[in-house]
């Protein structure tokens, strides 16, 4: 059989579809994703056929209306839900073309897609196929629902549509204790999934594998915007502070933060690292709220500190936090004159010296692990393409 995986986004949109794809490569099936850039280049990288149905990256449609107009991302999270739904919805408009050009000379028995790329559907619908809705992660993307809607009128009613066409099976990865500390997600036949990282590695070191010897190990990973990564002086700041807690610093960056801040914090080990590999090492992450990075993190069993980015990576950090298993920063509305790397070290301390910060991440690894694996799961998929 074929299946046809489209991710959409970031990086994180290709690693979470990485296990159950190679699940089904492994069953003796073809897999092909199709992306847009840089992604295609990204799912080469960790072993899935992958075709570029999109030049523009995702940020492209974030900041561009189809007339090539400028838009700002709104403050209001309901409103920035709803701009992110219209931005994804723009991006899957553009896949379609290319994706129906894809599927005349290599027909799909099945499409798969993610949170949303709303383009899978309607591939799916144009196709008369099944289509499958993979979660990324634990975050509810309803309230995006509306906004692509809106962007994709032209495309729905060309498809004799009046909305989004509901997927015929939904993979949630989300462990079942911590469904009740999130907003309701959707109402579609479910298919509960583990969730496995599926990062793109490097050559591993000895230290990666192993903890430091009477030490913690904090890790820090924050892409190359929030929380430390404004100035080389605040890492220096919060390094500093976090070495006096007697733990090991480890920082997770891409290269060019690397080669802006490395020489500049001594003998603490900065760079790009396989955070599944080094993840299960770790006491602590301290992290932006991305979603892959926090399941990462649930799946090893290690707490969290998050300071989010965005309105879905407040979603992520309160649900941590309301089960115990992390703690939220609050990005706004800090009082005059208060450090944020003071705010993040205190909660970093509050992890460290209390048990049931690790007891609680251990529990939604425990459940995450009982789950049904991508390859039981791709046995189902393999019944709803043959229907």
């Amino acid at each position: 059989m074929k299946f046809l995986f489209v991710a959409g986004g970031s990086s994180a949109t290709v690693f979470t579809i990485a296990p159950l794809a190679t699940a089904l490569r492994n069953a003796g099936h073809e897999v092909l994703v199709g992306a847009n850039e840089p992604l295609p280049d990204i799912a080469a990288g960790i072993g899935l056929p992958s075709v570029s149905v999109v030049p523009e990256p995702v940020f492209h449609f974030m900041r561009f209306d189809r007339s090539g107009k400028a838009v700002e991302p709104p403050k209001d999270p309901r409103e920035n839900m709803l701009h992110t739904g219209r931005a994804f919805g723009r991006m899957a408009a553009a896949s379609l073309d290319p994706l129906r050009d894809l599927a005349r000379d290599w027909r799909p028995d099945l499409v798969v897609g993610g949170s949303m790329t709303y383009a899978a559907g309607l591939l799916a619908a144009h196709l008369g196929v099944p289509y499958v809705c993979q979660a990324w992660d634990v975050v509810p993307t309803t309230g995006a629902t509306p906004g692509a809607e809106e962007e994709l009128r032209t495309e729905l009613k060309h498809l004799g549509l009046g909305e989004l066409p509901a997927p015929d099976l939904f993979i949630d990865v989300c462990p079942p204790s911590l469904r009740p500390c999130l907003p309701p997600s959707h109402d579609y036949e479910t298919q509960l999934m583990r969730w496995i990282p599926g990062n793109g590695q490097r050559r591993v070191e000895r230290w990666m594998y192993t903890r430091p010897d009477g030490r913690r190990r904090v890790l820090i990973t924050t892409g190359t915007r929030a929380l430390a990564f404004q100035s080389a002086e605040a890492l220096r700041s919060l390094v500093g502070q976090l070495a006096r807690t007697g733990a090991e610093v480890v920082i997770a960056a891409p290269d060019q933060v690397t080669e802006k801040f490395g020489g500049e914090l001594g003998d603490v080990r900065i760079g790009w690292i396989p955070l599944d590999v080094v993840a299960p090492t770790c006491d602590l992450l301290v992290h932006h709220g991305g979603g892959v990075t926090a399941m990462t993190a649930m799946n090893a069993g290690v707490p969290q500190v998050i300071a989010p980015e965005a309105s879905y990576m407040e979603i992520v950090a309160q649900a941590l936090s309301d089960f115990g298993a992390g703690i939220r920063l609050a990005t706004q509305g800090q009082e005059p004159g208060q450090d944020q790397t003071e705010v993040i070290v205190s909660a970093c301390r509050e992890i460290l010296s209390s048990p049931r910060y690790t007891q609680r991440a251990r529990a939604l690894s425990e459940e995450m692990a009982t789950l049904p694996a991508p390859a039981e799961v791709a046995h189902t998929m393999e019944k709803l393409a043959a229907r």
